[in-house]
């Protein structure tokens, strides 16, 4: 066992842009060999006297307890500063995690697991050469520089990516990988996600980028939002002013469905949403009147009306439209845009608005959210992939005209005309 005298001083810091990743600072005649222990326990070094642990799991609290309690072994004095420490003795639990049967060792175990390929990727010692979306998860597949499951098919993301397969052939494991998600494929990696980059920057020293979306210095505006009712006053006026949807309850009050006379389009009605991130809209178009989804979208229930107005009278009339693509309105409205490798968004110069474009994702291909946090939205609406362009323009084209006008200017705005009884073109939906 190594002697360190007690003058090595090792302290432990959260780390100010990378929660809740942690940060050592070494100091005294050992301070070598504190860092070394250090090293093998993750920590990588970003100055002379500073280390950084930043995982993909988010367990740098217990490995740092972990860390702090072999270094007091060692003779290494120790310093956990008091929000760290509140970190460690907190318990806590992946709150969306899709395996809830699994105790906490279980879940630890795999998001060590999961740990070591990001590492491993992260090092060069596995490869990705294609990478697909499946419609719900991120695959992959890569080659190990060693071992003995050399060729490997890859499934999920950060915490949740595990080895799907294992191949002794690279041909066989490519070959697989095409058959399974044929156009879907890709070349190389996935893009990073969020975490992954900030756990890279975390590790190379670099400070935080702006928070994302937040793309001006201007003070934001609130958010439109819809009031009390008013979505079920909106739906009553459709059912009302057009003769081409009709009226179905379903075996429980809660919800009503509108169907188009075309028995292509649904749109389901939830009365129970009330928060304002409730979803109250699901609306879907077919392939026919017993075919295939072609998209589906949801809307939650602070969504301003003229925005869902503007979506049902797309699917009841389209209306011709001369923007190239579905962000044109939005960049002829002075609209700024942030590019990313996994997203591009645009935002409303009063920041009261954002509308997002994420290519590698199926579910919230096209995104609409009120405010500028999306975590925190004051409302949303979620376009699958497969959605109709011309239909995205017709609701950014709604957006730019007044989805990001402060509440005041909305409230006062006219009422909303009555849909017009034309007849429908035919057609062919906690960490």
């Amino acid at each position: 066992m190594p002697y360190a005298p007690a003058d090595a001083y090792v302290s432990f810091t959260l780390h100010p842009n990378h929660h809740p990743g942690v940060l050592a600072t070494t100091s005294g005649p050992t301070s070598d060999a504190a860092r070394s222990h250090l090293h093998d326990r993750g920590f990588r070094s970003t100055g002379p006297d500073t280390m950084v642990l930043a995982r993909i799991d988010r367990e740098e609290p217990y490995y740092t307890d972990r860390s702090a309690n072999e270094l007091t072994r060692y003779g290494f004095t120790v310093d956990i500063a008091p929000e760290l420490q509140e970190e460690i003795d907190t318990e806590w639990t992946w709150a969306d995690y899709p395996m809830p049967w699994c105790t906490p060792e279980e879940i630890r175990q795999a998001s060590a697991d999961a740990q070591r390929i990001h590492d491993d990727i992260s090092t060069g010692r596995l490869t990705v050469h294609l990478h697909a979306d499946d419609g719900h998860n991120t695959v992959a597949v890569g080659t190990y520089a060693n071992g003995v499951r050399r060729h490997v098919h890859l499934h999920g993301e950060n915490h949740l990516r595990q080895v799907a397969m294992a191949y002794e052939d690279e041909t066989e494991a490519v070959a697989e990988f095409h058959r399974l998600y044929t156009v879907a494929v890709r070349p190389g990696p996935a893009p990073l996600t969020d975490l992954e980059q900030s756990v890279r920057r975390a590790l190379c020293g670099e400070s935080a980028p702006p928070p994302r979306r937040q793309l001006t210095e201007a003070k934001s505006a609130p958010p439109a939002v819809a009031g009390p009712g008013e979505h079920e006053q909106f739906l009553n006026a459709l059912f009302e002013s057009s003769q081409h949807w009709a009226k179905y309850r379903t075996w429980s009050d809660e919800t009503t469905i509108a169907s188009h006379e075309s028995f292509t389009v649904r749109a389901e009605f939830d009365h129970e949403a009330r928060h304002c991130t409730d979803i109250s809209w699901t609306i879907a178009e077919y392939d026919g009147p017993v075919g295939e989804r072609l998209w589906w979208a949801t809307i939650t229930a602070g969504t301003p009306v003229p925005l869902i107005h503007a979506i049902t009278d797309h699917l009841d009339v389209p209306l011709p439209v001369d923007a190239a693509e579905p962000h044109t309105p939005l960049e002829e409205a002075g609209w700024s845009a942030a590019s990313h490798p996994a997203r591009t968004t645009w935002q409303a110069p009063n920041r009261s608005v954002v509308f997002e474009y994420t290519p590698h994702s199926a579910d919230d291909r096209w995104t609409a959210f009120g405010g500028d946090d999306p975590n925190r939205p004051a409302w949303a609406i979620r376009f699958s992939a497969g959605v109709p362009h011309d239909l995205l323009i017709q609701l950014t084209a709604a957006v730019a005209q007044g989805g990001g006008l402060p509440l005041a200017a909305v409230r006062q705005a006219p009422p909303l005309p009555r849909i017009p009884p034309h007849l429908p073109q035919p057609r062919a939906r906690v960490r």
